[in-house]
């Protein structure tokens, strides 16, 4: 029987003290036939010379060098068009996979011919602190309709994402695309909302799928700002809707759900700007652009109870509604909900 096959794209950029070890994690892998893609965006550091020798000691490894900086995105694109196995992931430079990913993610695609991409829960590595250790037992496999998964999306207004923990197929990535530039930051949420419009999606339980390293120059922690990761995510949306709303039943009801879930958000950030004084000075939050969103993303954002309780606060004055009981119980009642969101991704990744 033969194994499925599998590119590993490697974007890489001034990662080169971390290069080898998300190789070797790739390397490393049972199960499948690998093909590591690394693709340097003219990295000012030692990259040329990591990947080469990483190249030279491994038939495996193919290294390619821009000939001049694109950017993550046009970087990452190249590679979807270099990858020809039968799936593929894009792994940046600085994160992991671990022990037996490839091999359950492509398992679940071998079996079920209308999953396109499968996803689980990464581990978060933080600067500064050891690599967390993979750990756990595959208990289950959860599989949505795509229509299902988009859904649920619409309803958060949340990627539930990082990147390193997706396996995709390849003549579904072929079919779609890939990452749309003008969405930036969040190019990748608006790429696995086209995947869902044309397969189903599944998550795997139990256990980790990557590592995903969190420190300053990361992408996740260079978002500018709550009305920035607003606006991005807005972007996202509004580009999916326009590629995809004619293959979509209900398309004006999701748009819709999803520019309500956005409008909610904002307000209230907006309300705890309030709550906590942050209207002036040095370290305010834009609270009218914020309100501002909110109204054009959803515009009977009026009907919100957060536009209301905005209201309200407003009238009570900056950080004076803090001390009102009402908003003490809702604000409670807004991290418990929070802290009940991080749980349920934490076990089924949605």
């Amino acid at each position: 029987m033969t194994r499925p096959v599998v590119s590993v794209v490697i974007p890489c950029y001034g990662y080169a003290t971390v290069l080898e070890g998300c190789v070797e994690s790739v390397l490393a892998k049972e199960g499948v036939d690998v093909r590591v893609l690394i693709l340097d965006d003219c990295s000012p550091d030692e990259t040329p010379a990591v990947a080469r020798r990483l190249a030279a000691s491994d038939g495996r490894v193919e290294y390619r060098r821009n000939e001049r900086n694109l950017g993550l995105i046009a970087t990452a694109n190249r590679g979807l068009e270099w990858a020809d196995g039968d799936y593929v992931v894009l792994l940046s430079a600085d994160d992991l996979l671990t022990p037996g990913s490839l091999q359950r993610a492509t398992g679940v695609m071998e079996s079920n011919a209308r999953v396109g991409m499968v996803y689980g829960r990464p581990l978060l590595a933080y600067a500064g602190r050891p690599l967390p250790s993979p750990a756990g037992r595959w208990r289950t496999t959860d599989v949505w309709r795509g229509a299902d998964w988009i859904r649920r999306r619409c309803r958060t207004g949340h990627n539930c994402i990082s990147s390193p923990e997706v396996v995709v197929r390849t003549s579904v990535h072929r079919q779609v695309g890939g990452y749309d530039p003008a969405c930036t930051h969040a190019s990748d949420l608006n790429l696995w909302l086209r995947i869902a419009a044309v397969s189903d999606i599944a998550y795997i339980r139990g256990v980790p799928q990557a590592i995903y390293r969190i420190h300053p120059g990361s992408m996740l922690r260079n978002q500018g700002g709550p009305l920035a990761d607003l606006n991005e995510r807005r972007a996202a949306f509004d580009s999916f809707f326009e590629r995809c709303a004619a293959s979509l039943a209900d398309a004006d009801r999701l748009r819709a759900m999803a520019g309500r879930a956005l409008a909610r958000q904002a307000l209230w950030r907006a309300s705890r700007a309030v709550d906590r004084d942050l209207v002036d000075g040095p370290d305010r939050l834009p609270v009218d652009e914020m309100i501002a969103f909110a109204f054009s993303v959803y515009p009977d954002a009026a009907r919100l109870r957060e536009w209301r309780g905005l209201q309200v606060r407003r009238a009570l004055g900056a950080g004076r509604s803090r001390w009102f009981v009402p908003f003490v119980v809702t604000g409670a009642g807004h991290r418990l909900a929070l802290h009940g969101g991080r749980l349920r991704w934490r076990l089924r990744g949605i």
